[in-house]
C-alpha cells in the first residue's frame, strides 16, 4: 500500500464505526502556550481530555501534522544517521473522549492492523504496562497471540501522563517483526536492533494524578492512541527504512539529482541527503502554517532546521540555494493531503531562497573569522579554540556552533565548549536580568492596580460612542519616583493610573494605538496620555491630573479625541484593505506578520520573499482605492470562532482567540477576525498611498501606507516637490528621470577619473616600484605611505604595487585626522615564508588597533595617525622574523 492509502484506509475504517473526522491542526498550536509546536495527535483535543470544553462527537480520527525538534521530544540530532527518526511526521490517531475505553481500542487496533492492512498475527507483538492485568487479558482473548508474544513493561516504557500532575494512564502498544523469516529473538534485543518495529501505541487514560502523585480514577476514561505513517509505510511496503518509502524517495532522488550524486552508494552522503529529505518536509509546513524564520522561538526552530538542511548540502557539494527545488516533489507526495503546501509554494519558496543566500552568505563570510581564530590557537600551541572566541564567532558573526565545529576539525582542533556554554550563560543571565527589571516594572503596576483585590474585566463601550458620562473610578495607582503605588487619589499635577467601570477609550492591542482624550469631574480635568489592557482584561488608563483632584469611588465623564480616532480607523480599515489586495496580487501564501495602526500612518508587515516590484506595487495601490471608491458598508459581527473560521475569516496564527469572536467583513472583499476600530463604509478610507516597502526580516516584508487626508497631504506635498525639481533642473516633469540619469551617469565619469588621477598619485606616477623598495634577507619590500582614500581604492593600490613589483611584500599606510589604514600585500611566490596577516597584526598593535587576514593579503587599523612610521617599522621587523624562523626550519 502507498502512504495514501494507508492515510486513507485509517481514517475510513474509524469513520464507519462512528468517529467524526477531524483536520489536521496547524503545526502552530491555537491557544496552548505551553507548546512550541504541535507534536501528537491529542494536541488539538487537550480540552476535551481535561474536561474543559465538550466534543459534539465523543469518538475523532485525525491524520496530524506533528513537528519534535525541541523539548524532550527532541529528534533532530538523531535525523539523518537513524533510519526512522524525523522532524515532521504525520501521527494517525483514533480517539475517545469518555465513550468506549480498552476493549474496543483493542480491538479496533487489531481489526485493522490484521485485516484492513494484512499484517500476518505471527509477525505481531503487544507490549502492556506491567501493572495492567487487564490489557494483558484484552489482548490475549481478542488477538489470539501467544502469551510470549504479549509484554510487560515498566512505566517508563508504558505508561503516559500529560504533564506532572493530571490525567494519565498505561498504554499498549503494537510491534511488527521486520525480519520474520529469521529465528526469533527476546523482545528487548529485537526491539532494541529496530527489527522489532513499533507502529501503534493505544494509551488508556483512566487516572488522574494528584500532586502528590496519588491517582484516582477518572469519571469517564478515555483513548488516546497514536500511529506513525511513516512507520507503517515502512512495514506495509516491507521496506528497511522510512526514508525507503513513498514518501521520502521522491524527495532522496531531486536531492542526489541535485547533488550530482547516487543514493544507496556512501553512508555519509546518504546521511546528508537524508537530512535535507526529511528538513525540507519540515520547512515546508512550518512556512505553511505561518511561522517565519527569526532568532527566537518557534521561527528560531525553523532557521535551525533550514540551516541544518544547508549544511549537509555544503558537504554534498552544493554552494548554491537548492532547498527550494524540493517543494515540487514534496508537493507530489502529500499536496492533495495538504492544499497548503500549494498555496504556499511561491511565498515558502521566496523565503527559503533568502535564507539560504545570508546563511551561506554567513558561513563564507564567517570561516574566513574561523580560519584566523584557527591560526591564532595554532600559533599559541593550543588544541582547542577557546570558548570566548567560538563565542564571539557565534555571537558577532552568526555562526553555528556546529559549522565552527566543523571547519575546526577539519584543521585537528576541538572546541572549548565549556567555555562557549559559559560564555553563552553570562549573555543569557545578562538578558534575563534585563528582562526582570522591565517585568518588575510591569508587576508593580499590576500589584498597585490590586492592592484591594481582583478587579472585573472592562467593558469597553467606545466602538459607536465617543462619549461616555457617569464611569465608575474603581483603582487609582500613583506614580512617583519610578514606582507604581495604590492611592485613594491623585492630585493636581500628579501623574498615575485609573482603572474605571466602563471606557470608551480603546486600549493598545492587535496593531492598533490607544485612544488619548480626557476624563473629567465637577472636581477635576485629567488628561489620558496612554490606555493598555492586561490579560484579565482591565484596561489601565495612564493620566496626568491638570486640575483638582480624583479619588476612588468618583463619577467621572470620558471622552476621546474624535478626530484621531477616525483616522486610526481609516487606517485600519485600510490595513485590511491592503491585506487583501496583497493576496490578490501576490498569491493565497501572503500571511500578516505584524502591523502598526496609527491615526497618521499604518505598517504591514507580510511574507513575501521577493521585494515588490512596481507592477505589482501599482497593481496593490490601485485595488485598495478601487475599493475605497465603492464605498462598501462594513459590516461588525460576534460570532462563535468556528462559524467564522468556516466562513473563511483571517486569523493570525499563534493568537489566542475566545469561543466568540469579533467580526470585521467588507463583503466580496476581506473577512477577518478583529477587535479593532473601522469606518462605517470603504468610502471613508480614500484616497491611499504605498508611501514605502522593504525587507525588515528574511521572507518578511514590510509595506507603510497613508489614507484619508494623511494622503491627500502626502500627494500635495509629492506635488510641490515635483515642481521645485521641475525649476531646479530646468526641464518639465516627464524629462526628470532622463535629466537625472544624465547626471549621474556624468558623475560617475568624473568619480572614475579622479579615481585614476589619485591611484597615478598614489603609484608614484609611470615610475617602477623597484624605485624605492627596501630588500630583507633577499626579499624585496616596498612600504609607501599614500593619501587617504576609500578602502577599496586602497586595496586596488596594494594589488597594483604588487603586481608591478613581482616578486616581494607590499606595506601601504594612510592617515586621517584620527585613523589610519593599513594594508599588506604578499606575492604567491612568498607564501609559507611571509604571512600578511602576521604583518598586519602587527601594524595594528603599533597604531592602537587590531589587523588580521589571509596569507596573501591582510589590513590593519588603528586610532593614532602619529604612529604610522611605527607601524611601517613594526611591518618590516615581522618580515624579518618571519623569513629567519623559516631560514631556521622552525
Amino acid at each position: 500500500m502507498n502512504s495514501k492509502d494507508i492515510r486513507q484506509s485509517f481514517v475510513e475504517f474509524f469513520t464507519s464505526r462512528g468517529h467524526r473526522h477531524h483536520k489536521s491542526a496547524p503545526l502552530v498550536p491555537q491557544g496552548d502556550p505551553t507548546l512550541l509546536f504541535t507534536n501528537a495527535g491529542m494536541v488539538q483535543f487537550k480540552n476535551f481530555f481535561l474536561g474543559v470544553e465538550t466534543p459534539e462527537n465523543r469518538r475523532a480520527v485525525t491524520s496530524q501534522k506533528c513537528l519534535r525538534v525541541s523539548g524532550k521530544h527532541n529528534d533532530l540530532e538523531n535525523v539523518g544517521p537513524s533510519p526512522r527518526h524525523h522532524t515532521f511526521f504525520e501521527m494517525l490517531g483514533n480517539f475517545s473522549f469518555g465513550d468506549y475505553f480498552k476493549e474496543e481500542a483493542i480491538e479496533f487496533a487489531w481489526e485493522l492492523v490484521t485485516k484492513g492492512w494484512g499484517l500476518s498475527p505471527k509477525h505481531l507483538f503487544a507490549t502492556v504496562f506491567e501493572q495492567d492485568d487487564e490489557a494483558e487479558s484484552l489482548w490475549l482473548r481478542i488477538s489470539g497471540l501467544p502469551a510470549a508474544r504479549v509484554i510487560r513493561c515498566g512505566a517508563e516504557d508504558n505508561f503516559w501522563a500529560m504533564g506532572e500532575t493530571g490525567p494519565c494512564g498505561p498504554c499498549s502498544e503494537i510491534f511488527v517483526d521486520r525480519s520474520p523469516s529469521e529465528p526469533e529473538v527476546p523482545f528487548l534485543e529485537g526491539s532494541e536492533s529496530g527489527r522489532y518495529l513499533e507502529i501503534w501505541n493505544l494509551v488508556f487514560m483512566q487516572f488522574d494524578r494528584a500532586e502528590a502523585g496519588t491517582m484516582t480514577p477518572l469519571p469517564r476514561p478515555s483513548i488516546d492512541t497514536g500511529s506513525g505513517l511513516e512507520r507503517v509505510s515502512a512495514a506495509l511496503q516491507r521496506v528497511e527504512s522510512n526514508y525507503d518509502t513513498d514518501l521520502f524517495q521522491p524527495l532522496l532522488a531531486a536531492a542526489a539529482e541535485r547533488a550530482g550524486v547516487r543514493y544507496g552508494e556512501h553512508e555519509e552522503r546518504d546521511i546528508s541527503m537524508r537530512v535535507i529529505a526529511d528538513h525540507i518536509r519540515a520547512v515546508a509546513f512550518l512556512l505553511a502554517d505561518g511561522v517565519i524564520p527569526s532568532n527566537e522561538g518557534r521561527g528560531y526552530v525553523l532557521r535551525r532546521v533550514l540551516r541544518r538542511a544547508v549544511r549537509h548540502g555544503m558537504r554534498l557539494g552544493l554552494e548554491e540555494p537548492f532547498l527550494g527545488d524540493l517543494l515540487t516533489p514534496l508537493e507530489l507526495t502529500l499536496g492533495a493531503t495538504y492544499p497548503e503546501l500549494a498555496a504556499t509554494h511561491r511565498a515558502s519558496a521566496g523565503t527559503i531562497r533568502a535564507e539560504e543566500e545570508k546563511f551561506l552568505s554567513t558561513v563564507a563570510a564567517g570561516a574566513r573569522q574561523v580560519q584566523e581564530a584557527i591560526e591564532s590557537a595554532k600559533r599559541d600551541g593550543l588544541r582547542r579554540l577557546p570558548g570566548e572566541v567560538v563565542f564571539r564567532l557565534y555571537d558577532t558573526h552568526g555562526l553555528p556552533l556546529e559549522t565552527v565545529r566543523e571547519i575546526a576539525e577539519e584543521e585537528q582542533l576541538g572546541l572549548d565548549e565549556e567555555g562557549f556554554e559559559s560564555a553563552l550563560a553570562e549573555q543569557r543571565e545578562r538578558s534575563r536580568s534585563a528582562t526582570s527589571e522591565l517585568q518588575g516594572a510591569q508587576q508593580g503596576l499590576g500589584a498597585a492596580l490590586r492592592a484591594d483585590g481582583e478587579l472585573p474585566a472592562t467593558r469597553f463601550r467606545g466602538y459607536d460612542q465617543h462619549r461616555l458620562e457617569g464611569a465608575e473610578v474603581l483603582r487609582v495607582v500613583r506614580f512617583q519616583d519610578g514606582r507604581a503605588s495604590a492611592a485613594q487619589s491623585l492630585e493636581s499635577g500628579q501623574r498615575g493610573a485609573l482603572v474605571l467601570d466602563r471606557t470608551v477609550f480603546y486600549a493598545e492591542s492587535g496593531g492598533q494605538v490607544a485612544d488619548l482624550g480626557r476624563i473629567a469631574s465637577s472636581d477635576a480635568a485629567l488628561r489620558v496620555d496612554a490606555v493598555h489592557k492586561d490579560a484579565s482584561g482591565v484596561f489601565v488608563h495612564q493620566v496626568e491630573v491638570l486640575e483638582g483632584s480624583v479619588t476612588v469611588g468618583d463619577r467621572v465623564d470620558l471622552s476621546i479625541d474624535a478626530e484621531r480616532r477616525l483616522a486610526t480607523e481609516r487606517h485600519h480599515t485600510a490595513t485590511h484593505l491592503l491585506h487583501a489586495a496583497l493576496r490578490g496580487v501576490l498569491g493565497e501564501g501572503v500571511r500578516q506578520a505584524g502591523s502598526l495602526v496609527h491615526p497618521e500612518r499604518l505598517r504591514f508587515d507580510f511574507t513575501h520573499a521577493a521585494p515588490l516590484s512596481d507592477d505589482e506595487r501599482v497593481r496593490i495601490e490601485r485595488a485598495v482605492n478601487a475599493w475605497a471608491r465603492e464605498s462598501v458598508p462594513l459590516q461588525v459581527r460576534e460570532r462563535p470562532l468556528q462559524e467564522a473560521l468556516d466562513a473563511g475569516a483571517m486569523a493570525l496564527f499563534g493568537e489566542k482567540y475566545s469561543e466568540v469572536v469579533r467580526t470585521v467583513d467588507v463583503p466580496g472583499i476581506s473577512l477577518e477576525l478583529c477587535g479593532g476600530c473601522h469606518v462605517a463604509n470603504t468610502g471613508a478610507v480614500g484616497p491611499f498611498v504605498i508611501t514605502s516597502e522593504r525587507g525588515v526580516a528574511s521572507g518578511v516584508r514590510r509595506i507603510e501606507a497613508l489614507a484619508g487626508e494623511q494622503a491627500e497631504r502626502w500627494q500635495r506635498d509629492q506635488a510641490q516637490r515635483l515642481m521645485e525639481l521641475e525649476q531646479l533642473l530646468g526641464a518639465p516633469s516627464e524629462r526628470l528621470v532622463e535629466e537625472v540619469t544624465g547626471l549621474r551617469a556624468r558623475l560617475r565619469e568624473l568619480e572614475k577619473e579622479l579615481t585614476k588621477a589619485r591611484m597615478q598619485l598614489m603609484t608614484g606616477g609611470g615610475g617602477e616600484p623597484e624605485d624605492d623598495t627596501d630588500q630583507i634577507d633577499g626579499v624585496k619590500v616596498l612600504v609607501r605611505e599614500v593619501p587617504l582614500a576609500p578602502g577599496n581604492e586602497l586595496r586596488n593600490l596594494a594589488d597594483v604595487l604588487r603586481n608591478k613589483l613581482g616578486s616581494g611584500v607590499v606595506v601601504v599606510g594612510a592617515r586621517g585626522e584620527d585613523k589610519v589604514a593599513l594594508l599588506a600585500a604578499v606575492t604567491k611566490d612568498l607564501e609559507g615564508r611571509v604571512h600578511a596577516g602576521q604583518l598586519a597584526r602587527a601594524m595594528g598593535d603599533a597604531v592602537g588597533g587590531s589587523g588580521g587576514g589571509r596569507p596573501d593579503f591582510a589590513q590593519a587599523g588603528g586610532k593614532d595617525p602619529a604612529r604610522l612610521e611605527e607601524a611601517f617599522s613594526a611591518a618590516r621587523a615581522s618580515i624579518g622574523s618571519q623569513l629567519a624562523q623559516v631560514e631556521a626550519g622552525v
